[in-house]
């Protein structure tokens, strides 16, 4: 399941031929616009987490537990890894099209984690029928800002593109959760998701045409989180070489009981673009290393800039995938909301 993003269209060139001034003005607002933009923070987490579940209620429930924790701390992408021994480019597309084939912890995963991503008006055009998701009306919902009720307004609305001719020869119709579809000025192929932009009034018509934007557009011109991407990686090293980001994530973080202990309060996060925080499997992160060809035999350090211990008075021998992440997304909340405050320059 994919989303449709906008194009970007702006060559450049002054649309109205207002000249020279309109220009400089439009590149000066730019750059304001990207030095004030929130940075984003993503996590990794080991598929293999979902092996050791006993039964596929419990793996969807583990699963339930980490798109809550997603969702509460407000990620922008959650990758799953695998552990293969070497990258397949290929797997990143695919997914078990055959219900009697087994299917791996990862690929578990992704599907639950995009299915409770998606607002739940979606998700019968947008997911098949399929024994993996047989568990997840067990699960709690995330209640996400983008997950809108009928009655509810907002300029954005997420929605998916229909199979229907709209009454004029242009456009495409969406399905956005209302009582009537909404049409967009562009020409899209059925069964896509999109972000529409539904206008700034809240009694404005739902006739006429709307705009479909890129799914980053709430956050970045609202501040409104609308949800978290998922991405599959066939290996740990995998999540870093198939960033989505120009140039990679800039500080990547691992999380380990045999990482280095330091406070919340004391801990200073580099100024970062991108951070990616990562939660191995069940013999964490230094197994994940070994058994991926492309960095066997590295340290930790070699492979993360920060390497922590999150919950270093544990009263277990164990904590589990699923609490660490609970446990070290409150644990770095005030670091990377300082990281914050030194791009909106408070």
């Amino acid at each position: 399941m994919k989303r449709v993003e906008a194009a970007n269209n702006d060559d450049g060139q002054p649309r109205d031929g207002s000249g020279s001034n309109d220009k400089k003005r439009r590149r000066k607002e730019g750059k304001v616009k990207k030095r004030m933009q929130k940075p984003t923070v993503s996590i990794a987490v080991a598929g293999s987490i979902i092996d050791n579940a006993q039964s596929l209620e419990l793996a969807t429930l583990l699963a339930g537990q980490v798109a809550r924790a997603a969702t509460v701390f407000r990620m922008d992408e959650v990758v799953v890894f695998d552990n293969k021994a070497s990258s397949d480019e290929n797997s990143v597309a695919r997914t078990t099209e055959n219900e009697d084939e087994s299917e791996s912890g990862a690929w578990f995963l992704v599907r639950v984690l995009q299915y409770l991503e998606t607002p739940q008006y979606l998700r019968r055009r947008l997911f098949p029928m399929h024994k993996g998701l047989k568990f997840v009306g067990l699960l709690p919902p995330l209640d996400a800002p983008h997950h809108l009720r009928k009655h509810e307004w907002c300029p954005f609305r997420e929605g998916v593109t229909l199979d229907a001719n709209p009454t004029s020869s242009e456009g495409t119709l969406v399905d956005v959760g209302l009582n009537k579809n909404v049409l967009v000025e562009e020409v899209l192929e059925p069964g896509k998701r999109v972000t529409v932009a539904m206008g700034d009034n809240r009694n404005a018509e739902i006739d006429g045409f709307k705009k479909v934007v890129a799914s980053s557009s709430p956050r970045e011109q609202m501040g409104l989180y609308w949800g978290y991407k998922v991405r599959y990686a066939s290996n740990l090293s995998s999540v870093f070489r198939n960033c989505p980001h120009k140039g990679g994530y800039d500080h990547i973080i691992g999380t380990s009981e045999h990482g280095r202990v330091v406070s919340s309060s004391e801990l200073d996060i580099p100024l970062f673009r991108h951070l990616l925080i990562v939660f191995g499997g069940l013999a964490g992160l230094e197994e994940c290393i070994e058994e991926d060809s492309s960095l066997k035999g590295k340290d930790v350090h070699d492979v993360f800039n920060s390497y922590l211990n999150t919950c270093p008075l544990q009263g277990s021998r164990t904590i589990r995938t699923e609490e660490a992440i609970f446990i070290s997304l409150q644990y770095f909340q005030e670091p990377i909301k300082r990281v914050e405050q030194q791009y909106s320059g408070k």
